[in-house]
């Protein structure tokens, strides 16, 4: 089926110029092509006319989860007629495999995997190599181990109405596929069996099958609702002809030769490695790493599979030694095989922050696990499984257009010249207009600001430094006492302002911030003279604040975005995720605090991709609170100066009025957790409020004011100064400093 865009919009402004460009570029067969478009010129539109124009299977990369799950949302919505799937890390919790030397302590590896994005990474990679009319909207995931795509694709079993078959080895291959059996309910990747009826649900997809057997023969198959066991009407050609394909339930597929080749291999090196650790005299290594592959071994010999095993992956593949992996560009590749493609297409969206993210994985992940290997946790091929170097992804990807308001050099430069401006919104909307602010008054500010949008039923971003301080400041937006006492404190020094010879030299602070000859839009001359937010209009609740950072599991941030454009919140308070491309068409302020805090939250590059964020909502405004002008500000209202002149221009020129983006709330990615799940989590939230809580693990949580020293043994108390050690570490590496300073010093407390 070729791919079909479904839309009631046509392209307008600058984008059927850069939708030509861009298409006549990929059909050239040019590897590097960019697009700069603004925030709200619709990039996402332009790129779904490009795959229509191309017709080459797509892979978009986005650089997290929340970006990743709007795009599958909005190409779901504009190719409904075809395969758009949906490819990230499926784990809701992780904790990799690593070795701290300095403390002897063993990280085990911990996972708490989501099923539903597990079903839709398995239906990703069903699609490919099933069908060619493929988008799939993925992260950086996509670059790390997935197995043989071509193990993955022969390890299926198909069977047909009518088949003779006894129900052992029926049973017996829906085992060597690694679907489990259930007694009880019917899960995802399990079967279950009564009588002479077999029931399957396979991994990738919402509908069971349903097998009725009699006398060693298939006598009728049914795709049923998995949970009411209503029989369903066939939806597809292969169901019509009563012939049906089941694929693996686990990317990580072998069939029985390739396991014994690939265990004596092991085998080998588990030898060879044995002897180079006790010539090194390293006998305790060498005596972990025989006693931890022996049981791995065993596992996979008796089960086909062991958690890790994706260490192993180099032999079951038949990769030689620092052969890449195969990774989901490989299933692309084996796509265009099947249905005898050119190339596929690959969209790296927000390319400034995806194109280093993608850069980045290899060198991390190979420090880790150069460590457990000295240390004899793992065997050298261990190395092997590892996400894909720079060089080696842009090897596999035969086509990339990058898209960013704001695209890095490195984009430009491997573009040579076939770069494509979008500037122009739609709906005529222009960059949004700048203030400065001083920070000294920047909470209360930010307060009467937030005010002033609830009565006009409009929503607020606010960007901060920390997560403590994102968390601090929706406490505080979120407690009414606290903003009465503020509300109560800006009238008074508003009225003492209006009797005041002060007023002038106050509201001369605005412009203690040199800005050269940049224009910025103007600040409000009323802001502190008149505005009295409750005094003109009848206020019935204050704003309800959410905050949004990288603790929030993936597809709640998606839900919590939701929620602010439905109105449930009035202001969202993050740090780096509302940054790219988040589509919230009823933000109107944007407030960046300490925007003069030069460094990577706060380089040109954030800040103007901050900024762009109002600029869907025809009030738009960006609030900046700094004491003094960095580059990075400077060069960011320059550049938005810009393009809004061109805009304004545009817009005289052809007589448009300006008006605000409207978007239909789309359909939720998964369902949300049940009321009970919610009312859990918060009574856990309660309880660590109580004390001083804080996460070891998943299900390991420490309160540091109930632990008392005189009270512990020693050896008790070396194990919860190693734990608090190692969360001090991880809390110093996610920047969280705050949380590392109190881990610190409740080490020195239980150390005196």
């Amino acid at each position: 089926m070729d791919f079909k865009l479904h839309t009631p919009y046509k392209p307008t402004g600058d984008q059927p110029s850069a939708i030509k460009k861009l298409a006549e570029s990929v059909a050239s067969g040019n590897q590097h092509q960019t697009l700069l478009g603004v925030t709200g010129s619709g990039k996402t539109f332009t790129m779904a006319n490009v795959i229509e124009k191309t017709q080459k299977p797509t892979l978009v990369i986005a650089h997290n989860k929340t970006l990743a799950a709007q795009l599958y949302q909005e190409f779901r919505d504009f190719f409904p007629e075809n395969a758009v799937s949906y490819f990230v890390s499926y784990y809701d919790y992780y904790q990799p495999e690593a070795y701290l030397p300095s403390t002897d302590t063993y990280i085990e590896k911990e996972a708490d995997i989501n099923d539903e994005i597990d079903k839709l990474r398995l239906a990703a990679t069903t699609h490919l190599l099933t069908r060619k009319d493929v988008i799939i909207i993925a992260s950086v995931s996509c670059i790390y181990n997935l197995g043989s795509p071509v193990e993955y694709g022969q390890n299926i079993f198909r069977f047909v109405e009518g088949e003779i078959i006894s129900q052992q080895n029926f049973l017996l291959r829906l085992s060597q596929l690694q679907y489990e059996r259930t007694t009880t309910e019917l899960r995802r990747s399990t079967f279950k069996v009564i009588g002479d009826t077999i029931q399957v649900w396979p991994a990738y997809q919402d509908t069971a099958f349903k097998i009725e057997t009699l006398e060693n023969k298939i006598t009728k198959i049914s795709e049923v609702d998995p949970i009411s066991g209503q029989v369903l009407p066939p939806k597809s050609r292969d169901t019509l002809t009563k012939q049906y394909t089941l694929y693996a339930a686990k990317h990580y597929t072998m069939n029985p030769k390739s396991r014994e080749e690939g265990i004596k291999e092991i085998r080998k090196e588990l030898a060879q490695q044995v002897k180079k650790l006790e010539k090194a005299g390293k006998t305790l290594e060498s005596y972990r790493l025989q006693q931890k592959v022996q049981y791995d071994l065993e596992m996979i010999q008796e089960f086909g599979f062991v958690n890790g095993i994706e260490n192993y992956s180099r032999y079951f593949d038949g990769r030689n030694p620092g052969d890449p992996p195969f990774t989901l560009l490989d299933y692309f590749k084996e796509n265009a095989k099947i249905f005898d493609q050119d190339s596929f297409l690959t969209i790296v969206d927000e390319s400034h922050m995806t194109a280093p993210q993608i850069r980045g994985m290899f060198h991390g992940d190979r420090a880790r696990k150069e460590t457990l290997i000295e240390y004899g946790f793992r065997l050298p091929s261990a190395l092997d499984n590892r996400p894909l170097q720079f060089h080696e992804f842009l090897e596999r990807t035969p086509q990339n257009v990058y898209l960013s308001a704001t695209p890095a050099d490195w984009e430009i430069q491997q573009s040579e010249g076939e770069i494509a401006e979008q500037l122009i919104r739609p709906t005529g909307l222009t960059d949004s207009i700048v203030e400065l602010r001083p920070t000294e008054k920047q909470i209360e500010d930010l307060v009467i600001e937030v005010i002033r949008r609830k009565i006009l039923g409009q929503r607020v971003l606010v960007t901060t430094l920390t997560k403590k301080m994102a968390e601090a400041l929706t406490d505080y937006l979120n407690t009414p006492k606290k903003i009465d006492a503020l509300i109560k404190n800006f009238r008074s020094r508003q009225a003492a302002l209006k009797n005041s010879s002060e007023e002038t030299k106050y509201k001369k602070s605005q412009d203690l911030i040199p800005i050269d000859d940049i224009e910025i839009g103007p600040i409000d001359d009323n802001l502190y003279v008149d505005l009295d937010p409750l005094s003109t209009y009848d206020l019935p609740e204050y704003p309800k604040v959410a905050y949004l950072h990288s603790d929030i599991v993936t597809l709640e941030r998606s839900d919590i975005l939701d929620d602010l454009r439905s109105g449930k919140y009035d202001v969202l308070v993050g740090i780096n995720l509302l940054r790219e491309g988040l589509d919230l068409p009823e933000v109107s302020l944007v407030a960046i605090l300490d925007a003069d805090k030069e460094g990577f939250l706060r380089s040109y590059t954030a800040l103007t991709q901050t900024m762009g964020r109002a600029a869907r909502h025809v009030d738009g405004k960006v609030m900046l609170f700094a004491d003094r002008m960095t580059k990075s500000i400077k060069k960011s209202i320059t550049e938005t100066q810009r393009r809004r002149e061109i805009q304004i221009n545009y817009n005289l020129k052809y007589d448009i009025t300006p008006k605000s983006i409207s978007k239909p709330i789309r359909e939720k990615l998964l369902l949300r957790e049940t009321d009970e799940e919610k009312e859990d989590k918060l009574a856990a939230l309660k309880i660590k409020k109580k004390g001083m809580i804080v996460q070891l693990k998943k299900n390991e949580f420490i309160d540091l004011q109930a632990l008392d020293p005189e009270s512990m043994a020693p050896d008790e108390k070396q194990k919860v100064i190693k734990k608090l050690d190692l969360k001090m570490r991880r809390a110093a590496a996610d920047l969280d400093f705050e949380l590392a300073a109190l881990l610190r010093d409740k080490i020195a407390e239980l150390n005196n």
